[in-house]
């Protein structure tokens, strides 16, 4: 509405062109290609069987499980997970399991930066790539908007496949007419049995905290090993085919190595979910409300852009209104002036209604959501409307007392390296500040 007042006619014209969401061609090109996880029956009657034993034990949880269910996403026993808050542990562990692979790597970033983190991830890729690997690779074409292709095409050129999400239109760089959805999943799948997502894109802002603006950054990432493996990889494959327009069927994948059995490999039951503009519904927000809604004790939120719409926001209000502890943790050091304005506005709300807000001191881009004492998300979606509504995202839930008491240790050093804020905080504020944050929050739907 802001755009159609004052641009009446030129504001027409880009919303046709940009603003009316995915056109009924791509979506249904999405949605052609797409597999899911029934497909592949062998390997998922394994993951379906192990579930049997689970149903005591998850019994609480049921209503939360079988929304994500009914979302899209089944439940993945026996998991081996392991979190890092780093970048140089998560880039440490990640080039290990790269050397170790022995058959495929799938790849895809939103942000692949031509930078010493990027080039050292690009040379075992390429290593990788002429010792026979199988390596696919996909890069969104606006995060990626800063790494030359040329950088790409030498995965190419020593036989690995690239493939470019939304390119743009007549390969001119910045006029794409897609650029408002954008593929912001950070995943990858080594062998089919070891699998990365989360919150770190490869660029040594994220994994080395260069930028003097936003240091410490601060993150979360995952690595999984068992059957939830298959669902990333799911997730990845969906993605290719669509950039590549491939057709293959489902049995294809399983000989060519992306699905072999599923391992025991921990204690760790999980889903992974995943939404995007080729939906009607948004997947992550509601699965997030339904964690929210169902909290017993408390719930903490960790996001670099706190823009919830409004059914995101009532969740939350109606867990403080029911005696929940809420906690939110944003970064004191934004990258986006604009956008912690408008959070700051929103928060506001939810510090008169109890909520206890913190800002890191540093740059915090950690995509987390703890309930209560046994459940925790990481992965790629901000709270924000577009994350929820306008990118492709995944998000990994996990049900296990055990992770949620590790990470929680991590959030208390979070919170010691953090200012809290109070109503002094808002009392204190400049006239200028006050005037940004009201108009900021005209402009929260689109940001």
């Amino acid at each position: 509405m802001t755009v159609l007042t004052v641009l009446p006619i030129v504001g027409y014209v880009f919303y046709i062109v940009m603003g009316n969401g995915l056109s009924y061609r791509t979506r249904k090109m999405i949605n052609k290609h797409k597999l899911y996880e029934l497909d592949y029956n062998t390997e998922i009657k394994t993951i379906l069987k192990l579930q049997e034993g689970l149903r005591e034990e998850l019994y609480e949880d049921a209503g939360i499980i079988k929304c994500c269910y009914n979302l899209g996403s089944i439940l993945c026993p026996a998991n081996k997970v392991e979190f890092y808050r780093w970048g140089t542990e998560k880039i440490s562990a990640l080039k290990r399991d790269l050397l170790n692979a022995k058959e495929t790597i799938n790849m895809e970033y939103y942000i692949f930066g031509d930078d010493v983190a990027g080039k050292e991830i690009m040379d075992i890729l390429i290593k990788k790539a002429k010792e026979g690997v199988k390596v696919r690779f996909i890069f969104d074409s606006i995060g990626c908007l800063g790494a030359p292709r040329r950088f790409f095409r030498k995965l190419k050129k020593a036989g690995g496949e690239v493939a470019e999400f939304f390119p743009p239109f007549g390969h001119i760089r910045m006029l794409n007419l897609k650029m408002n959805y954008r593929n912001h999943r950070k995943i990858v799948v080594i062998d089919g049995k070891v699998a990365y997502t989360g919150g770190m894109n490869i660029r040594d802002d994220h994994i080395y905290g260069t930028a003097k603006k936003t240091s410490p950054w601060r993150d979360s990432h995952l690595r999984v090993e068992g059957s939830g493996v298959y669902i990333l990889q799911n997730i990845f494959l969906n993605d290719w085919r669509y950039c590549k327009k491939e057709e293959k069927d489902p049995e294809e994948y399983v000989k060519m190595g992306y699905f072999p059995t599923a391992e025991l490999k921990g204690d760790v039951n999980l889903q992974v979910v995943a939404s995007g503009p080729d939906t009607n519904m948004q997947n992550i927000k509601d699965c997030y409300i339904k964690l929210i809604t169902n909290a017993k004790e408390r719930v903490i939120i960790e996001s670099p852009y706190f823009v919830p719409d409004e059914s995101f926001l009532s969740a939350i209000k109606i867990a403080l209104a029911s005696g929940v502890k809420v906690v939110i943790i944003i970064p004191q050091k934004p990258d986006h002036k604009a956008i912690f304005h408008v959070s700051m506005s929103y928060l506001q709300e939810l510090l008169a209604m109890g909520a206890e807000i913190y800002l890191y001191k540093g740059f915090l881009h950690s995509k987390t959501l703890l309930v209560d004492d046994n459940k925790l998300s990481i992965g790629t979606c901000n709270t924000d409307n577009r994350s929820f509504a306008l990118n492709f995202e995944n998000t990994v839930i996990m049900f296990s007392k055990e992770m949620v008491s590790k990470y929680f240790e991590s959030v208390k050093e979070e919170i010691k390296s953090s200012v809290r804020v109070d109503a002094n905080y808002y009392r204190e504020r400049r006239w200028y500040t006050k005037f940004l944050q009201a108009i900021y929050r005209l402009g929260a739907p689109i940001l």
